[in-house]
């Protein structure tokens, strides 16, 4: 296995490690987040009978807002509400984990078996083999398996350590273990953009839409709504896969304010963090990864809209939205988990692609949740 890997070093390791000096100079890293992975690693990936576990990824977040110093007590808050980590009963083989895909019962046997990947292989080279086996499935649990990667890869990007190792393991184990495809055709890929393909797309009906329960069981629809199977294909891949996701998340930071009434906020979190993870992930994808990302991105969170929403985002306006520190101060006091991690990911978009659709998002989600 490792030496069957070990011509995936090159393009994985060098995007990696370009990465990590980028942030290495932006981030301090007080030993925060160490603290806080190891205090979540008790934990299980879900509670409440099937509540996403936030921890690792909004002390991460808070970490990348320069909010170290409020960690500790966040998570501590955090985590009195969290199941404990589930044990592991039967090991997934290597030759044949594709029939254990999905399996949500065997969520720790999947991160028993990442963690052996993590052991026998540098993190940058497991991701580049698996992003793109599990991309298909970037809807499972509402996006929740991506976006818990994609925060645990940033950690490793700054710093390795035994409790990001761990933390990549549980993040990867929860996207195979929860993996759900959406139906799509064999098209080949479009040639629209997303800010393009959105109003194109047909939504579902009134009387075929549920209006409560998990977000997961909210998609259900799709299965049989004939219109969506070729959303996947609609969108280009051949082009700058950041430029790419800056369009997608600056759409849906717009679908996010025309969508968001009570009842939906969360979901409509999902369609800007979902795609805002893809980026966290783009360093250590070859080609099929990063096609794969893009494309099952878009799919994931046109999903959210198909089902759930009503109207496509409009341009804004004369606008004054609230600078950065001020949405960094809102979202520690507020202390929502999706509202920390919301305000993140687009002040980080908003520094790659400004617009101020996404400041206004975070502040509307401030305002809603916590």
């Amino acid at each position: 296995m490792v030496e069957r890997r070990s011509v995936l070093r090159g393009t994985a390791a060098f995007a990696a490690a370009a990465l990590v000096g980028e942030r290495a100079s932006a981030v301090p890293d007080d030993g925060a987040l160490d603290l806080a992975l190891e205090r979540l690693a008790r934990t299980g990936p879900e509670y409440r009978g099937g509540l996403a576990n936030h921890g690792p990824m909004a002390a991460e977040a808070l970490v990348e807002l320069r909010r170290s110093d409020a960690v500790a007590g966040w998570v501590e808050r955090y985590a009195s509400r969290l199941d404990p980590a589930p044990s592991a009963s039967e090991a997934i083989p290597r030759a044949g984990w594709e029939a254990a895909l999905g399996q949500r019962r065997r969520v720790a046997d999947w991160a028993a078996l990442f963690r052996q990947e993590l052991t026998d292989a540098p993190w940058p080279e497991v991701l580049r083999e698996w992003v793109p086996r599990l991309a298909p499935g970037f809807i499972a649990a509402a996006t929740h398996g991506v976006i818990r990667t994609g925060h645990a890869a940033r950690a490793l990007a700054a710093r390795v350590t035994p409790p990001r190792i761990h933390e990549l393991a549980e993040g990867l184990g929860y996207w195979a273990a929860s993996f759900t495809r959406l139906p799509e055709s064999d098209a080949p890929a479009g040639h629209a953009r997303p800010s393009e393909a959105i109003r194109t797309l047909a939504l579902l009906p009134a009387s075929e839409r549920r209006s409560s329960g998990f977000i997961t069981a909210r998609l259900a629809g799709l299965q049989g709504f004939a219109p969506f199977r070729d959303v996947a294909g609609q969108v280009a891949l051949d082009g700058d896969p950041a430029a790419f996701l800056s369009d997608l998340t600056e759409t849906f930071a717009r679908v996010y304010l025309e969508n968001a009434t009570p009842g939906k906020v969360i979901t409509f979190v999902h369609a800007v963090t979902g795609p805002s993870a893809a980026r966290l992930l783009l360093p250590f994808a070859d080609a099929a990864g990063t096609h794969a990302l893009m494309r099952y991105a878009w799919q994931a969170a046109a999903a959210l809209y198909v089902a759930m929403g009503d109207r496509p985002g409009e341009p804004l306006g004369e606008t004054d939205p609230p600078d950065p520190a001020t949405l960094v101060e809102r979202a520690v006091s507020n202390g929502d988990e999706h509202a920390i991690k919301l305000t993140e990911a687009c002040l980080r978009e908003d520094r790659l692609h400004p617009r101020p659709v996404y400041r206004l998002a975070a502040q509307d989600a401030l305002t809603r949740l916590g």
